[in-house]
């Protein structure tokens, strides 16, 4: 009976921040200063909830509940999605479109699960700021991924668009082929991976003070 309790409200408490994390997220996507223009975007610490049941019910629960929210994540980017598949300029191969979602979505969202993982070892306040610091790192990691191999031709266009630093240049002199391509990755994905990083660590520090964040058994 405990047990099954303690499962009722997990569930529930784990869809509520499922809910408010897309609600953050939705938000901020109709918002175009917060948007890049192919894609990605820094949200106002969406992706905080999601690693909050992670270290409130452990790893395990909070991979479960991070893949349920990756899946979410997907439709409502049905847009970008579909596009991979339908004719037009960003049609892929369908085995590479897959790929994408993969990296892009489940993999890159289901790694906040790892939010807990300091769960245990520190006390509230350290433990979610680096959980929230090495899970977000991890989908950053994830794009990086993806970004590299799939996007990759976008790299010269990009260091040599007006307005661009002058060290786009010497990057093109240094780096070419796969190399250029993930040197490119990581400054893109950088662009709005590095300050959700450092939003959702600072808000991670106002969040521990509500007294209903605390460890559960795992579930």
């Amino acid at each position: 009976m405990k047990e099954n309790k303690k499962r009722v409200e997990a569930i529930t408490l784990s869809s509520i921040m499922i809910a408010f994390a897309i609600s953050i997220s939705a938000i901020c996507a109709v918002m175009p200063f917060l948007n890049l223009p192919f894609g990605g975007g820094f949200t106002i610490a969406s992706m905080l909830p999601i690693i909050v049941i992670a270290y409130m019910y452990g790893t395990k629960w909070g991979l479960l509940t991070a893949f349920v929210y990756s899946i979410m994540q997907m439709l409502l980017g049905f847009n970008t999605v579909s596009a991979f598949f339908l004719p037009g300029d960003s049609q892929m191969l369908w085995y590479r479109a897959i790929i994408v979602c993969l990296i892009d979505y489940v993999i890159a969202y289901t790694v906040l699960g790892f939010g807990g993982i300091f769960r245990n070892k520190f006390g509230t306040r350290k433990a979610l700021v680096l959980g929230s610091i090495f899970a977000i790192s991890l989908r950053y990691i994830a794009h990086i991924v993806s970004g590299a191999i799939f996007f990759g031709t976008w790299a010269e266009w990009f260091f040599t668009q007006d307005g661009f630093p002058a060290w786009g240049e010497k990057i093109l002199e240094i780096f070419s082929g796969g190399s250029l391509a993930t040197v490119y990755s990581i400054i893109y994905n950088g662009t709005y991976m590095i300050p959700e990083i450092i939003i959702t660590a600072i808000v991670a520090c106002f969040v521990t003070r509500i007294p209903q964040i605390k460890m559960r058994d795992e579930v």
